[in-house]
């Protein structure tokens, strides 16, 4: 004997199905949701860019290209 999978959901005063806060066509994302996933691939991306040579190196005294754009990135934002 098998079990049902969902139980079907109340109706609502028009005879339509009510959909739970939140959720189907309903759902929104936040600016954020989507902003920090690509801001992290883009770090992730600029790392891999420079570490290209495959060689340990001490880092200059002087910001990198990696520090400026992170900077840049984060006064664009902020």
């Amino acid at each position: 004997m098998s079990a049902p999978t969902h139980a079907p959901s109340p109706a609502g005063p028009s005879g339509r199905r009510r959909a739970a806060a939140g959720s189907g066509a309903d759902a929104r994302l936040h600016w954020w949701a989507l902003a920090l996933p690509a801001l992290a691939f883009g770090l992730l991306l600029l790392l891999l860019a420079g570490a290209g040579s495959g060689e340990a190196h001490a880092a200059p005294a002087e910001n990198s290209s990696l520090v400026q754009v992170t900077e840049q990135l984060l006064r664009a934002v902020g």
